[in-house]
């Protein structure tokens, strides 16, 4: 898959992020609400789902200024540099879930510079797995033609929205940004949670 660049948006040109607080938000198609609020581990709910073919493809790695929203969650100065990672989850060799993550250099320090060397594991297995990991509220957005900052090559002929949902993680107090969003070929969306499930890639 080719590496690709994304400028700093401005505000109007990204989704509108917004807090989602119940799963009576009708704003909110009824299928999608658990996947969206849900609280534990994104990876292995779709390592289950996926009955454990799931794998992570690295789209892009680099040190970059993240977009206006972005800093505003993690209450970054003006163009702070980050490292931004962006890869996409696979089921069977089939794209479901696009993640991006905005991690401040000042957090990639101490025993957090591991997270520079990712490379195809997934961040959420580590988070989970972390015992310092606290998590904000989750923050959802609705994904258009028009807002939708994703590689192309994952769009295809989008017909309809896409939902995604945010959260800042902190290890060892120090906060990063993880970004989820559903892609047109995730299937399970309709699938019912029975206990908890979705944090970060």
């Amino acid at each position: 898959m080719p590496t690709t660049r994304f400028s700093n948006f401005r505000l109007y040109q990204e989704p509108s992020w917004r807090s989602l607080l119940s799963h009576s938000d009708r704003s909110v198609p009824k299928q999608w609400r658990d996947w969206l609020l849900d609280t534990g581990s994104l990876t292995q709910r779709l390592i289950d789902a996926s009955e454990n073919t799931l794998t992570v493809q690295i789209i892009n790695q680099r040190i970059d200024i993240p977009r206006f929203t972005e800093q505003r969650a993690l209450k970054l100065p003006p163009r702070r540099l980050t490292m931004i990672r962006e890869v996409v989850l696979l089921a069977n060799s089939t794209p479901w879930v696009y993640a991006r993550s905005i991690i401040p250099l000042t957090t990639l320090t101490g025993r957090l510079r591991k997270l520079r060397h990712l490379d195809n594991q997934p961040l959420g297995a580590l988070l989970f797995r972390d015992p310092t990991m606290t998590r904000e509220a989750v923050e959802v957005a609705c994904h258009t033609k028009v807002n939708a900052k994703l590689p192309t090559t994952l769009l295809g002929g989008l017909q309809k929205s896409l939902w995604g949902r945010r959260s800042v993680f902190r290890l060892d107090a120090k906060p990063l940004l993880v970004s989820e969003v559903f892609l047109p070929d995730f299937k399970p969306y309709n699938q019912t949670l029975h206990f908890g499930f979705a944090g970060a890639p």
